[in-house]
């Protein structure tokens, strides 16, 4: 039972096919089969936009794909080639390659393996949270930005011509002048190539338009001839099972990758989640963050070992896996065969693609990523995010997609520290039923009279501590008669002992007590009264009182103010005694 459970942890997907069900079986392999008939097209095209052979696409399906069929947690996803990926993969490697096949091959499988083991560390220190780190703002304007990239850079191959600029911006400032070069026998076959795909999603978009456009595009060339008109092919391709072998560069160059794979990883496994959360959703079942994690690092290195490059989720090849009724892992492992079978027995036939029609099916691949009319809506719902995924956007375009990605990075740090160090936070107060909310949204809600109850919406830690004392003592200036006792939510702010915290909880306390106001702690009442009294301040009714909740925070409370209050009552004057002698 031990082992039953360590392998469940390890390998979740090896336990759903160990325990599989026979009539799960005629949908996972027509599921796989469809699978395959996308993810082959695409393939051989990343492999191009990574600067790889086409067979090098191939590879980085296979051994990943069951990688993740063993490994993942979710059910439906299914990965292998992703277009930001193998843009990220072309702009650090490609000048560092510096024109040699070679060499930029293998820094491609080294970033790949970097890119695993980032994962790897990533999962083993539990750090699946970072799904959330890259928001969804800011991950659509680098979506959206690395598709157009993509997209200018394909037009060299869909007119025949060849770009001297390696920018975005200079390119489209030369297109025109590229236009009188346009190869029209290529731009025939990447009109062809169009054509076939627009009909096929138009009247049966359940068939795998990219696969059908490259067949006919292919067989076009072989009927051809020989010379085919000038229109460039993927030529020869080497298949077979690849042969394992160590990268030989300057040891200098690993230095030039380490953080492009480490940026390469967060945005690979953000993008990941996103598909694979919504697919989850959707199917009824939860994922784990940190195995995932892990199952994208085992991926990645299962990709390097087979000469492959990186891989992400790949949303357009889930969703044919979901339109098609896939029920578990198996999928992947049909659509991996299927693709073993083309790489090792079929390459031949794939010499006649012509790299025009694998521009095509790019600029619809990274069509199909760009959603600028939902960036430009969240001017209505998030001002800031809307700033946050333009800013992203506009820098992929302008300054490339690395330094893009960093800044999106960057941006989504800034964007969580900023919310940690100026959160929000409210005053309380209470209904006629006796029940706290927040002060301002409801007319019902009325303020306490002599108390005032504050929650801090962030955990307190040292870069925040003196905001949250200025924020304290500014509350309380503005109320018009001080109040006598000041209640803090210690549960949404006290989540960790730290001793800054503590030393401006006892300067707040200090200046509290030098106005005549209580300061009271609700909730983690042991913890507080631990964390206070080891910060050597006093605890109880000579200094900060603490009790388990709100609730009984405010009983003892008032209690106390009207002990004070008749305390402070002026008694009455005894009756003279009758009858007495002067």
């Amino acid at each position: 039972m031990r082992d039953f459970f360590t392998l469940a942890r390890w390998m979740p997907g090896l336990v759903i096919l160990l325990a599989y069900r026979r009539d799960w079986l005629a949908a996972d392999v027509r599921a796989g089969l469809s699978v395959a008939a996308v993810a082959l097209p695409v393939a051989i095209a990343y492999a191009e936009l990574a600067g790889v052979s086409a067979v090098v696409g191939l590879y980085s399906c296979i051994l990943p794909m069951i990688a993740y069929a063993l490994f993942g947690t979710s059910r439906q996803l299914i990965v292998g080639p992703d277009a930001a990926t193998c843009a990220v993969i072309a702009a650090v490697v490609t000048p560092l390659a510096a024109g040699d096949a070679t060499q930029h091959w293998q820094l491609v499988m080294t970033m790949t393996a970097m890119t695993g083991l980032w994962c790897l560390a990533a999962s083993y220190f539990r750090l699946g949270v970072l799904a959330d780190f890259l928001s969804r703002p800011i991950l659509l304007g680098l979506l959206n930005g690395v598709a157009i990239t993509i997209m200018v850079g394909q037009l060299s191959r869909i007119f025949g011509f060849t770009f001297d600029e390696s920018q975005l911006i200079e390119r489209l400032a030369a297109t025109p002048d590229y236009l009188t070069l346009v190869h029209w026998p290529t731009l025939g076959v990447s009109a062809l190539t169009l054509v076939i795909m627009l009909l096929c999603r138009r009247f049966r978009p359940l068939w795998p338009s990219s696969l059908l456009a490259l067949i006919a595009a292919a067989g076009l060339l072989w009927l051809w001839g020989t010379d085919r008109a000038g229109v460039a092919v993927v030529g020869s391709l080497a298949g077979g099972i690849p042969e394992l072998q160590l990268p030989e560069f300057p040891p200098g160059l690993m230095r030039e990758l380490v953080m492009p794979a480490l940026n390469l990883a967060m945005v690979s496994f953000v993008s990941m989640m996103l598909t694979a959360r919504s697919f989850a959703a959707r199917n009824g079942y939860d994922i784990d963050a940190d195995r995932e994690f892990r199952a994208l690092g085992v991926a990645n290195l299962a990709s390097a070992i087979s000469q492959g490059f990186a891989i992400s989720g790949a949303d357009s090849r889930t969703a044919v896996n979901d339109a098609n009724g896939g029920k578990t892992q198996m999928v992947s492992v049909v659509a991996a065969g299927v693709i073993a079978l083309v790489t090792f027995f079929l390459t031949a036939p794939l010499q006649y693609i012509p790299n025009a029609a694998l521009g095509v099916v790019l600029v619809m691949a990274s069509w199909s990523l760009i959603n600028l009319r939902g960036q430009w809506h969240l001017r209505k719902s998030d001002m800031p995010a809307f700033w946050l995924a333009w800013i992203t956007f506009v820098s992929v375009l302008f300054m490339g997609v690395i330094p893009g990605i960093t800044l999106a990075v960057l941006l989504g740090l800034f964007q969580f520290l900023r919310n940690v160090m100026r959160p929000t936070d409210q005053l309380m107060g209470m209904n006629e039923e006796g029940v706290v909310h927040t002060l301002g949204r409801n007319e019902e809600v009325k303020a306490i009279a002599g108390v005032l109850i504050y929650r801090f919406n962030s955990p307190l830690t040292y870069f925040n501590a003196s905001y949250f004392k200025r924020r304290v003592l500014s509350l309380l200036g503005n109320e018009e008669a001080q109040p006598e006792c000041l209640i803090i939510d210690a549960v949404s702010c006290f989540t960790h002992q730290d001793i800054s915290v503590m030393s401006v909880v006892g300067e707040l306390h200090k200046e509290l007590r030098r106005r005549g106001i209580h300061m009271v702690m609700a909730g983690r009442r042991g913890q507080m009264t631990h964390w206070l009294q080891q910060a050597g301040i006093r605890v109880g009714e000579d200094g900060i009182q603490v009790y388990p909740d709100l609730y009984a925070a405010l009983r003892m409370t008032r209690r106390h103010l009207m002990q004070d209050q008749a305390a402070k009552a002026p008694q009455p004057a005894a009756d003279p005694v009758v009858g007495s002698k002067t």
